[in-house]
């Protein structure tokens, strides 16, 4: 792999690019593995591509910021006018907590952002605060399920995904740190060429089984409702939705979903999550060098024991036994 990197570093050594410029908004309770998944997408591009580009933090304000994991951070600036016509990418660092309440400057500052022509990006709950500034009129665009409704609330003309991140012309959105990497993947894709973006996955292995994963109901004819479901399901591996909200952002009820499930794939949707979050963290285990606790939380595991018991019960062998196929 080191000789590989090197080719990406050498191959464009004498080529002058102009640098793209990537602003961090960190709101209160921002997701921090959204937040760091975009950021490392950025600066590993810059490994391999020095100069490609430059990223920067900011603040609603001068002070720190508390991210979801209680990590305090202290952006580089507070977000003004100035800033954001030094900026390419302006991207909304919200997450689960993260209050929706955008004040008149804010919105005010974003519409800006808009308006001298700043791609617009959000990660977690970041699509709300674009929605309610008006700029997501007639987009599609990717939000964690949890805040849909709210975000239905006052954006009509535009489209909710249930896929894990979106882009949209000058509009990003990831509704998890998954799709934060993906999302950044692909925009740096539309900028460069496809070998570099090779390159920073050959680097990031952590997700290389995720990217090119084949989804487990392609070829399986379900539902609209069920299919949503479903794609809900696959796009929150990480931190697993209640039965209960599935249900909600379906439209149906919690015996409607059971009876969809055991009539189209027969089985429960208990189930049937839990097999996407095994097949996962078996394909992790297996084609990356994670070690078993990273697995279990990007898999949505609550504990160790909890997972080697999972494991063991769908594949007769503890996820300590399985063959590592990452050489």
């Amino acid at each position: 792999m080191k000789g590989k990197n090197l080719r990406y570093l050498n191959e464009h050594s004498g080529n002058t690019t102009q640098v793209v410029r990537a602003g961090f908004l960190l709101l209160e309770h921002f997701s921090l593995p959204a937040f760091t998944q975009a950021l490392d997408t950025i600066v590993t591009t810059n490994l391999l591509r020095p100069g490609s580009f430059s990223s920067r933090t900011f603040g609603l304000n001068d002070g720190e910021v508390v991210s979801d994991l209680g990590l305090v951070i202290r952006p580089d600036a507070c977000i003004d006018s100035s800033a954001i016509q030094a900026l390419d990418l302006l991207i909304i660092c919200g997450g689960y907590r993260t209050e929706l309440k955008a004040t008149d400057e804010f919105i005010r500052l974003l519409r800006e952002a808009a308006e001298e022509g700043v791609s617009l990006a959000g990660l977690w709950n970041g699509a709300w605060f674009l929605g309610r500034s008006g700029l997501l009129e007639g987009y599609r665009c990717a939000i964690h399920p949890e805040h849909r409704p709210a975000l239905a609330e006052f954006c009509k003309a535009m489209q909710v995904s249930s896929e894990p991140y979106v882009i949209d012309r000058d509009r990003l959105t990831a509704s998890s740190p998954s799709g934060a990497f993906h999302m950044a993947l692909d925009w740096i894709k539309g900028l460069h060429d496809k070998a570099l973006v090779e390159g920073v996955e050959d680097i990031l292995a952590f997700e290389e089984s995720r990217y090119r994963r084949i989804k487990p109901t392609e070829n399986i004819c379900l539902s609209a409702p069920l299919r949503e479901v479903v794609k809900l399901m696959d796009a929150n591996l990480e931190e697993p939705l209640e039965l209960e909200q599935l249900a909600i952002y379906a439209g149906r009820s919690r015996r409607q979903l059971e009876r969809l499930f055991k009539e189209q794939l027969g089985t429960t949707p208990q189930r049937y999550y839990m097999e996407l979050r095994i097949t996962e963290a078996r394909r992790l285990l297996q084609h990356t060098e994670l070690s078993q606790v990273e697995v279990l939380v990007a898999c949505g595991f609550v504990s160790p024991s909890h997972f080697s018991k999972c494991y063991s019960a769908y594949f007769g062998y503890r996820p300590s036994k399985e063959v590592r196929l990452v050489k």
